[in-house]
């Protein structure tokens, strides 16, 4: 009989304990479910005047990156920053040290267009884990690591994949369908020269006649892209059509034809990205086919992202910036917008 009393309070004991495990194990799951939710949530900016900005440009071995910065330069004062600056001269490790003592410093926002996407995405969530928020312009990072909207406030920039697509449109009308083409990519694992070349040869693929006979990365230099287009043109003489992925390195290769005894624009068609004052010369002299813009003046923007963030407004993940295109037909009309 005693063994049954106890075995009846033991039942009775478990039963009790039971919802109470229960709402322990429901409460501990709501508190991991938030503290997720709080690691994913953005750091604040504040809503204040001076606001310190760092801003880590890649380099300044080109027109396109001295106009990025001085939009910098000139929005500052305008939008209530008091910038700190560095040229990282090239180097993702450099850049990556540069944002580092940014955040050292205790800036209140980072700005800055990451040299290629996976080496600057880590310190995307290092920015993050120290309670600054981050706007990319120009390029993004790796995705499946840092994420847009989770880890940093916002891309701006352009649409890399569509200007390919519009420079491959133009080529192909140019040659009617029929090039042997070199391409001179960007950087090396930059988010821009990934999908500049990812547009452009869509489209080519699309077309039996065009064929890219050759692709190499001149690094976004003119220089650089002069070289590789004399090696280029030593190996594929029969070359009718050069894509660039910027205009510096369309001019390096302008060079390089004329080097070679042949005619930039009646030999060798070209068509490049970036809306340079170079370029568009270029165009008006007839040695340029076409050039897609890719509009460098982020000061503005990024300005007017950071404010309306402050105030609590929802920012879209990517702040997709338009561009224009010029070719011999508006070349003339448009020098206005060349930098």
């Amino acid at each position: 009989m005693a063994s049954l009393n106890t075995q009846s309070r033991e039942l009775a004991r478990k039963q009790q304990i039971r919802p109470l495990a229960a709402s322990l194990l429901a409460l501990a799951i709501g508190l991991g479910g938030a503290a997720a939710h709080a690691d994913d949530a953005l750091p604040k900016l504040p809503n204040k005047t001076p606001l310190k900005v760092g801003f880590a440009q890649t380099e300044s071995n080109n027109p396109w990156r001295l106009a990025e910065t001085k939009s910098f330069k000139d929005v500052a004062a305008k939008c209530g920053w008091q910038v700190v600056m560095t040229d990282a001269n090239g180097s993702n490790s450099k850049q990556v040290s540069d944002i580092q003592s940014m955040i050292a410093q205790h800036v209140d926002l980072l700005v800055f267009p990451p040299r290629e996407e996976k080496p600057l995405a880590p310190i995307v969530l290092q920015a993050k884990k120290a309670g600054i928020p981050v706007i990319l312009v120009d390029r993004d990072v790796d995705q499946s690591v840092a994420k847009a909207g989770r880890d940093y406030i916002t891309f701006i920039g352009s649409d890399f994949i569509d200007q390919g697509h519009r420079a491959a449109d133009w080529l192909v009308k140019a040659t009617n369908g029929k090039a042997k083409i070199i391409e001179l990519e960007g950087t090396t694992g930059a988010s821009a020269a990934n999908d500049r070349k990812k547009g452009f040869d869509e489209v080519v693929a699309k077309n039996p006649g065009m064929t890219i006979i050759a692709s190499q990365s001149g690094d976004f230099a003119r220089d650089k892209g002069r070289q590789v287009m004399e090696t280029l043109l030593q190996a594929h003489p029969d070359v009718t059509a050069v894509y660039a992925h910027n205009d510096e390195m369309a001019l390096g290769a302008i060079a390089a034809i004329k080097a070679a005894g042949k005619q930039p624009g009646k030999d060798i068609q070209i068509v490049t990205i970036d809306g340079t004052k170079g370029g568009m010369d270029a165009i008006a002299a007839g040695e340029l086919g076409a050039s897609v813009q890719s509009s460098p003046f982020f000061g503005p923007l990024a300005c007017d992202v950071a404010q309306r963030y402050a105030k609590g407004e929802k920012i879209p993940v990517w702040v997709k910036v338009s561009d224009r295109f010029y070719d011999k037909e508006n070349v003339q009309q448009s020098m206005q917008y060349g930098y």
